[in-house]
């Protein structure tokens, strides 16, 4: 339970955060997805199944916020949580480049998993246009971010492991 309540938290200051901060964060009209990167740092922290609870909570709260239909962020984050979650046992070692590649991946995983999913609901017709437009440049995006965010979530989320530098996060 104790592990619950710091990530529980994470997700609701990031969902303040998201509403709040990130559209006067867009960069080339790409907002980042703040929600996004708590979700597979929590799952990099704390394994696949946390990382399917944070996805599918963290998912819910985007979809809950956007103005579309309530359902395909909650599907795509929990898939992304669970997938970046099974790598969870190899995070804490020496060096920062292993979670932001992987960071990198879950994004643009994401990122065109929601892509396909509103196709197939029949929300979008601008899937390729939108890979170009939107699914690369905010995977670019989170990946720096994470390099700012990673360090500093992983700290909060993970206390229990000690971070002694940026260059060590064991």
């Amino acid at each position: 339970m104790s592990k619950a309540v710091p990530a529980a938290i994470a997700l609701l200051i990031a969902a303040v955060l998201q509403v709040s901060l990130a559209p006067n964060l867009a960069v080339f009209g790409v907002v980042p997805n703040l929600i996004f990167l708590v979700v597979v740092t929590l799952a990099l922290a704390e394994g696949p199944v946390a990382g399917a609870v944070s996805g599918f909570m963290g998912g819910l709260l985007f979809d809950l916020i956007g103005t579309t239909v309530v359902g395909p962020y909650a599907l795509v984050f929990t898939l992304v949580g669970y997938a970046a979650g099974m790598l969870s046992a190899n995070m804490f070692a020496e060096g920062w480049l292993l979670p932001v590649t992987v960071v990198a991946v879950a994004s643009l995983a994401a990122e065109l998993a929601y892509g396909i999913v509103l196709v197939v609901l029949g929300l979008s017709a601008t899937f390729w246009r939108d890979i170009f437009t939107v699914m690369i440049p905010s995977a670019l995006y989170h990946t720096v971010l994470a390099v700012l965010a990673y360090p500093w979530l992983a700290r909060l989320l993970r206390p229990d492991r000690q971070m002694r530098s940026f260059r060590r996060l064991a």
